[in-house]
Parts: structure tokens; C-alpha cells; sequence
């Protein structure tokens, strides 16, 4: 019997998780073409920078750096239902963050997340959360 393979992840946006408050995730495909496949295959690609905008009726991303080149716009595949709760998503106040990149099969997805833009004092009990448990866990070893 033949093993699923596990997508694997090629590139995060860490940033995404300090500047927002991530709340639902999508997986949705990416319509790509034979040199943009290869290029995020061989993992050069970067996440940071890009964003999620909804026009005429469309999902698209937005500043993905390929290789050398960057402010490269894709449209992103989901389905109409999935659109329309996005577009409710985000006129309730949401941004649409893209969050990982994945490719581990034959299909190369893009996960995206509504979430809330933090303030600066959220960003900095982030960062002091983070220290205590990383000290919790030095002093456990």
C-alpha cells in the first residue's frame, strides 16, 4: 500500500505570527506556471512582504519573491463559498495574512489566515511570553 506523503513546509512567514492575531486557516492551490514550480520547489521563494487581496471576485497574492524577481502576483484557487466567507472575513475587519507555503506531493498550496493587526504592547507580550517559556524550558533541561 502506497504512503501519503505529508506536505512539507517550503517557506513560513514568521512575521505573520508576531504582526497579527491568526484566527482561521485555509489551504487554497496557486495557479503557477512550469519555472515558478521549480523555483519554489528548489525553495527559493520568500513569503515575507506578500499579502492577500480579494478583486473582482478573485483571490490573489500579492509581492511573493521567485528566485531574483519579486512583486509577483498569483491568483490563489479556492472555491466560491470559501470566497465569500473570506470577503465577510474581511469586511468585519480581518486581514488576509498568507502564513506557509507548502509542497510535498504533486500540488504546491498556500496556507492563509484571517487575522487581527496587533498593537505594540500585544507585540511586546509576545515577545516577553516567548522568553518565559524558553527560560522555563532551559531550566527544565
Amino acid at each position: 500500500m502506497k504512503k501519503k506523503k505529508v506536505p512539507d513546509n517550503v517557506t513560513v512567514n514568521r512575521r505573520a505570527h508576531y504582526d497579527y492575531q491568526l484566527e482561521e486557516e485555509l489551504t487554497c492551490g496557486i495557479a503557477l506556471t512550469g519555472p515558478e514550480v521549480r523555483l519554489i520547489r528548489d525553495h527559493h521563494v520568500q513569503l515575507k512582504g506578500s499579502f492577500v487581496t480579494i478583486r473582482h471576485g478573485e483571490l490573489w497574492l500579492n509581492n511573493l519573491t521567485l528566485g531574483a524577481e519579486t512583486a509577483k502576483n498569483l491568483k490563489l484557487l479556492i472555491t466560491k463559498k470559501q470566497l465569500h466567507a473570506l470577503e465577510r472575513a474581511k469586511q468585519a475587519g480581518s486581514q488576509l495574512v498568507p502564513v506557509r507555503l507548502l509542497a510535498g506531493g504533486r500540488y504546491i498550496k498556500l496556507v492563509i489566515a484571517t487575522g487581527k493587526s496587533k498593537k505594540k504592547y500585544d507585540k511586546r507580550e509576545t515577545i516577553r511570553q516567548r522568553d518565559i517559556t524558553r527560560s522555563l524550558k532551559q531550566t527544565r533541561l
